[in-house]
């Protein structure tokens, strides 16, 4: 089973404001893309991250073969119990997602 990252993408997670993340997956091809877009559900990410399913936003560029998640912070930016202020740490998670079955 392929990874998601050891397919040809660039993941990259950020803060999006004190209260939500974002990730985004940059493909670097068209077959890429769909490959990671039908294998990259929300309830497959939701999974990874122990979070509800309906509390993950999924936005698909597909222009810029793009697919991009952001989903609330479990504790706000900057506060005592917020172990990652960048929000950079998702991406490592990410990569590490099993892909296809």
């Amino acid at each position: 089973m392929a990874k998601l990252g050891d397919l040809d993408v660039k993941i990259r997670s950020k803060n999006a404001g004190p209260f939500w993340i974002t990730a985004d997956i940059f493909c670097k091809s068209r077959p890429v893309f769909h490959i990671v877009k039908s294998a990259l559900s929300k309830e497959t990410l939701a999974s990874c991250l122990f979070v509800e399913a309906d509390s993950l936003l999924r936005f698909e560029i597909d222009k810029l073969y793009v697919l991009k998640f952001s989903l609330p912070r479990p504790n706000v930016q900057g506060s005592r119990k917020d172990r990652d202020m960048h929000g950079a740490q998702l991406a490592v998670r990410l990569a590490e997602i099993e892909l296809g079955g």
